[in-house]
């Protein structure tokens, strides 16, 4: 699974907005995002091969956190689209200053 397919579905989304806060132990994600204990393992499985989210073992526990790496691909692919609207805004903000 791609990172683009991986922000597709809303809860994952849930789930990484979740995990901007830091890292958290998989039954605060399920308390957190609504979902079932099994639901929740899914998303967070798909989000691991889409290199979005890594686990570590705590004793019984597992931890999920970000990854930095996966997220880059996004932002790599987002910058083109920043750029244009940047320069879209300067623009109309220098149009409106002529204007006032």
């Amino acid at each position: 699974m791609t990172p683009f397919e991986a922000i597709a579905e809303p809860s994952r989304r849930a789930i990484l907005d979740l995990l901007r806060e830091g890292e958290r132990p998989a039954g605060a994600i399920v308390s957190a995002v609504g979902l079932s204990q099994p639901g929740v393992s899914k998303q967070l499985k798909l989000l691991r091969e889409a290199g979005l989210v890594s686990m570590r073992a705590d004793g019984q526990r597992r931890l999920y956190r970000l990854e930095p790496g996966g997220l880059a691909d996004l932002e790599a692919w987002l910058l083109p689209y920043r750029q244009f609207w940047a320069r879209r805004l300067a623009a109309l903000d220098d149009h409106l200053e002529r204007e006032q």
